[in-house]
């Protein structure tokens, strides 16, 4: 992974991180018997369907812990956005390697709107928007990078796109994994993702792909 080329990179959690599925917030609707997702997420009932939804899926991604550790050892800033109460995201985070900054939207705008973007990466202490990235599943999280003016990289096969939980997503023939995942990319780069990948694990390929880009010239 190159090492000078980007400032700072911005991890969606869930569907990217821990939660193949990004399933933690559909689950937790389901059990409270609430039919959308409300603006408020404070209500007991679903407080309560929220933490336990996150116990059951707070399982890294393959491959995650060893990204994290080499984005510790080389020093590279990074945090884990979210749009959860802040112990729903503590909960989640519990299998990922420490240290870790979690950020949230808090009183900001959701997501598209770039505000928490903007946060995160000041939380982070990080001087300019060049060489920042986005990695992420979820389409609200990805226009919100995109309208920041960040590099944006879209997971496409362990997100709500296709919303499977990992043995769920393993179960599937060959057919069918890349009937969803072409159908997955394809959104993605709708969106205006700079690019996209199946998984975290082919990060530091694509982040090299990009670094060869931006050597060119190529802003996002």
């Amino acid at each position: 992974m190159p090492e000078t080329q980007f400032n700072a990179l911005l991890f969606g959690m869930t569907g990217c991180l821990v939660d193949h599925g990004a399933r933690t917030l559909p689950i937790a609707l389901q059990h409270a018997q609430l039919s959308q997702r409300p603006r408020d997420l404070t209500c007991p009932k679903l407080q309560d369907s929220l933490l336990a939804s996150a116990d059951e899926r707070a399982e890294a991604l393959p491959g995650v812990q060893e990204l994290l550790h080499d984005l510790h050892q080389r020093g590279l800033p990074y945090a884990a956005l979210h749009d959860l109460p802040t112990e729903v995201a503590q909960q989640l985070a519990i299998a990922l390697p420490q240290p870790i900054t979690l950020s949230g939207i808090g009183k900001s705008r959701p997501w598209p709107a770039p505000d928490s973007i903007w946060q995160s990466l000041a939380l982070l202490e990080v001087e300019r928007l060049e060489g920042c990235v986005l990695i992420a599943s979820d389409p609200h999280l990805l226009l919100a990078g995109l309208n920041a003016g960040l590099w944006c990289i879209g997971l496409a096969t362990c997100g709500p796109l296709c919303g499977l939980a990992l043995a769920d997503w393993q179960a599937l023939n060959s057919s069918e994994r890349e009937k969803l995942r072409a159908l997955a990319t394809l959104e993605l780069y709708r969106l205006g993702a700079h690019s996209v990948i199946d998984h975290p694990g082919e990060l530091p390929a694509c982040l090299l792909d990009l670094a060869a880009r931006r050597g060119k010239g190529e802003k996002p």
